[in-house]
């Protein structure tokens, strides 16, 4: 069979992701066999296929199909998050677009569209991670608003309220006016913003020449103040205690308070106190008996006196003009200061004063720090436990809002009184709680109709932190949990460390026990993962965080297109090293500048090592073959080069290994490329590739496809497409089932590693004879003499059986021999471990050469004596680190011996 010229990504991409799903290679049942486990972060059932996302999950990728050849029953797990808040801003904007309003249908009405959408829409990250070569068990795919999944929370949620860790109270929240629910204060996302500082005087009631000045970036909470805040100790305003000032515009006369809370140093000491509208003002406000006034409706518009209506950043704008015309604005200054929004739809977050859910966070943060301070679960890299301490830190730890006033989503199972609503029974369903109430309220006459359920929604994380547990449905039926859990690994971002990670955790130590049995239990463990692999942000060539609003990020399935999976996958995962941030240098355009990149060198390196590969293919099956024992002098050279990559691969392996174990698959995936592409391809090739149209014999050319399987087997997680293509074309008539995907991963043997540091000298050396060639102009193969300076460290080196006979055969050398002399006439000297010679007779141009070596001199002359200026310099030698000293001084020899060896030189020519 003649092979394509050009390995073709597109097609084998194709090929091959549907010939494993036709055979079901993903797919795991539990069995006999030690389990390998990976539950994917479940991605918004919103999203679509982004940077993050590539490589997040071929790392996974790598991790799952790694286990799978090394027998472990690996299941990979995928699915989709319902995402509460973005998904219902889809649903309504679609139905707004069709002209109905949400709040003109049932919420049944609503979920039906929501379900239609998703049925549609949502799910399109799944199908664009089997481009990517993702290969999860498709037929576990799980949503977590499914009805096994959404009836976990609701059973979960029962049973926290059981035990005395949810409440429900009236609290200061944070208030998304795009979204129009509360938010938790993981989800508020604080950043630096440029403000105004607007300075406003309140008159102290009874005068009428005494002001109070304050400062604030929010004028339009001036009508809903209750205070001015001093502090106590500020001897300029204690002439007003006992006083009362007079609002401005809305002519609200408030007290005069004192706290320690006001800063002396900020602004004029004094504190306008506005308790609906800010977290500390409303803890102020408690502390003295201040009437909460609130002036914004949920959507972020104003409820009057004033104003009513208008959006709170026109307001703010009105009202600063307002203030100015009547002669209350005493200066506005430019101010920078922090500004929280909304990580789901980016609107600036109000406080709002607001009845929630929350679950005490206290009994289980303590727990899942313990967890990964011990070992038990371990992070990757390390350096994140700290982040997460500080998460945990009790100080830090704060109750979790887990209702959300939205429909889409598991509805809170909550039911109240309809005539006091302050009554209220937790229950898997209406019936449960109608007995609660019977129960509790003594009267058996109550009826569903007298019930009425509560509107919220629990939040979307109050769902997937049981994920690790629901997706094999052990709220219901733990059997598959016992099989699967704990699983081997999480891998994550660590934005959503807190979010998911933590939570995960929490919730692993609070039901696992239960569900899994005592025994069970001690014998597993009852951790949701072992191990933590954090993944960097994925940033572009300026450092800046790939996003749409910047349009610095490439379209990912665009360059699977260009590039093939293989390609952007070893591309995207040897610049990402764990916990630190991947600078992906791709095409995109960027909306600061309109500017056009430069492609990616890093799936370009991925797509020509694909390329690369198949040429090796090709020239393997278009070799001509033998059943003939090769001559003597060949078989040394094979026997040689095989001996070499038998131990060279030995050793790669043991790294590859221990790669693995620390989870530094970057360095894995690098290390890989430079076995097969330069020690297999490039080196080893060469050496058994026979003379043009001469046959090869069967037996080298058995041992390098047994060598090419190997390779095969170990690249295959990284580039699944290539290596199974390649696979398949390696043997003929090969056996069904005997794929690249279910081979078997390889053991390490033994390699010497005084052998292969001869072999390095060897590389060295032939590589230094192609340059000297290339330098003089020489043909690459015109048989030449090479003396090598006679010393007991060559005679070791080419004491090594086959080495010599090699040397000459890939370096075209006519012999190679030693030699005492130092110098020797009409030859290029080649600088390496050793002295070496290579001889040839070619008529130099006097002139030139002396042009050429004074040039070379004086650029040489000048090195040193800045290398000799630096190091007199003694604040740089006592300040600079003692390697960094050494470096230099190795510099300056060397400089300097190359000086002598010019000199000598130009010395010859005169």
């Amino acid at each position: 069979m003649t092979l394509p010229k050009h390995y073709n990504a597109a097609e084998a991409e194709s090929k091959w992701y549907q010939y494993w799903m036709d055979k079901g290679y993903f797919h795991s049942t539990p069995d006999d066999r030690e389990p390998y486990t990976i539950v994917i972060p479940p991605p918004n059932v919103t999203g679509v296929l982004h940077m993050g996302h590539m490589l997040n999950n071929t790392i996974q990728d790598v991790l799952i199909r790694k286990a799978r050849l090394e027998g472990k029953n690996a299941c990979w797990v995928p699915g989709t998050d319902h995402a509460s808040i973005a998904t219902e801003a889809k649903v309504v904007k679609l139905l707004r677009e069709q002209g109905i309003k949400k709040s003109d249908i049932s919420r049944e009405e609503f979920l039906k569209h929501a379900f239609d959408w998703k049925d549609k829409y949502g799910g399109m990250i799944l199908e664009q991670l089997k481009m990517l070569g993702a290969s999860c068990d498709w037929k576990r795919t799980r949503f977590t608003m499914e009805d096994k999944l959404s009836k976990a929370v609701i059973k979960v949620f029962v049973d926290l309220h059981k035990k005395g860790l949810l409440y429900r109270g009236l609290r200061m929240t944070n208030w998304d006016p795009a979204a129009q629910t509360v938010l938790s204060n993981e989800e508020v996302i604080h950043n630096q913003e440029n403000s105004k500082l607007y300075h406003v005087r309140y008159q102290v009631e009874g005068t009428t020449d005494e002001w109070v000045t304050i400062a604030t970036t929010r004028p339009e909470t001036i009508l809903a103040d209750a205070a001015v805040a001093i502090h106590p100790d500020d001897e300029r305003y204690t002439h007003l205690r006992g006083k009362k000032v007079i609002i401005p515009m809305v002519n609200r006369v408030v007290p005069i308070i004192f706290d320690k809370y006001v800063k002396m140093d900020f602004g004029t000491g004094a504190l306008k106190v506005t308790p609906a509208h800010d977290m500390n003002d409303y803890e102020i406000g408690q502390r003295h008996n201040l009437e909460v006034i609130d002036m914004l409706h949920d959507n972020g518009r104003l409820k009057g006196p004033f104003y009513v209506g208008m959006d709170r950043e026109d307001a703010r704008k009105q009202i600063a003009k307002d203030l100015k015309a009547q002669g209350y604005l005493v200066k506005t200054e430019n101010y920078t200061n922090s500004v929280g929004r909304s990580e789901r739809t980016n609107s600036v977050v109000e406080p709002k004063l607001t009845k929630q859910w929350f679950l005490k966070m206290d009994p289980f943060s303590a727990t899942a720090l313990k967890a990964v301070e011990d070992g038990t679960i371990n992070f990757l890299p390390e350096h994140m436990l700290n982040m997460y301490r500080n998460w945990l830190k009790e100080e830090n730890v704060r109750d979790w809002c887990i209702s959300r006033q939205l429909w889409w989503g598991q509805q809170i199972p909550a039911w109240y009184l309809k005539e006091d609503k302050e009554q209220f029974f937790v229950a898997e369903s209406a019936e449960e709680a109608l007995q609660q109430a019977q129960e509790k309220l003594n009267n058996p006459n109550l009826s569903l109709e007298d019930l009425e359920r509560e509107e919220d929604v629990v939040d979307t994380w109050f769902s997937s932190w049981l994920w690790p547990m629901s997706v094999f449905d052990a709220f219901e039926n733990p059997e598959e949990m016992k099989y699967y859990y704990p699983t081997n690994v999480l891998v994550t971002g660590w934005d959503i460390m807190f979010f998911w990670v933590a939570r995960m955790v929490m919730a692993g130590y609070e039901w696992a026990p239960e569900l899994l049995g005592e025994e069970i239990a001690q014998e597993k463990g009852i951790h949701p993962f072992k191990h933590v692999y954090f993944t960097g942000m994925v940033r572009d060539r300026l450092g800046r965080k790939m996003s749409k609003s910047l349009g610095n990020s490439p379209d990912s399935i665009e360059l699977i297109k260009k590039y093939g999976a293989d390609g952007v996958r070893f591309g995207i995962l040897s610049a990402a090293a764990a916990g630190g941030d991947v600078i992906f240098d791709a095409p995109f355009t960027d909306k600061t500048n309109t500017s056009i990149q430069n492609e990616s060198d890093l799936c370009n390196t991925g797509s020509k090592f694909c390329n690369k590969l198949w040429n090796a293919l090709k020239l393997l099956k278009e070799l001509p073959v033998t059943d003939k024992p090769a001559n003597d002098k060949i078989a040394k050279i094979n026997a040689f080069a095989i001996k070499w990559l038998e131990q060279e691969y030995n050793k790669t392996l043991n790294a590859i290994e221990k790669g693995f174990e620390s989870y530094r698959l970057s360095e894995v995936a690098k290390t890989l490329k430079n076995f097969i592409w330069g020690d297999f391809c490039s080196w080893y090739l060469e050496i058994i590739k026979p003379d043009y149209q001469q046959p090869i014999d069967r037996a080298t050319l058995d041992t390098t496809i047994d060598f090419f399987e190997k390779f095969m087997t170990l690249l295959h997680p990284f580039m699944p497409f290539v290596t199974e293509e390649i696979w398949a074309h390696l043997r003929d008539n090969r056996a069904e089932g005997d794929d690249c995907t279910l081979s078997t991963w390889p053991t390490a043997g033994a390699f010497d590693e005084t052998f292969l540091y001869n072999t390095s000298i060897m590389k060295d050396l032939v590589s230094a004879i192609r340059d000297a060639r290339n330098k003089n102009q020489l043909s690459a193969k015109a048989p030449l003499d090479l003396l090598i300076k006679d010393t007991p460290a060559a005679h070791s080196f080419l004491a090594e059986d086959g080495i010599k006979a090699t040397i000459e055969r890939i370096a075209f050398l006519k012999s190679l021999n030693y030699t005492s002399e130092e110098q020797h006439e009409g030859a290029a000297f080649i600088a390496g471990t050793e002295q070496y010679y290579l001889l040839f007779e070619k008529k130099v141009d006097v002139a030139a050469e002396r042009k050429k070596l004074e040039a070379e001199l004086k650029q040489k002359q000048g090195f040193v004596m800045g290398i000799e200026k630096k190091l007199s310099n003694e604040r740089f030698v006592n300040g600079a680190p003692a390697a960094v000293i050494e470096r230099e001084r190795k510099k300056l020899a060397d400089g300097k011996a190359k000086i002598q060896l010019l000199e000598e030189s130009l010395a010859k020519l005169n």
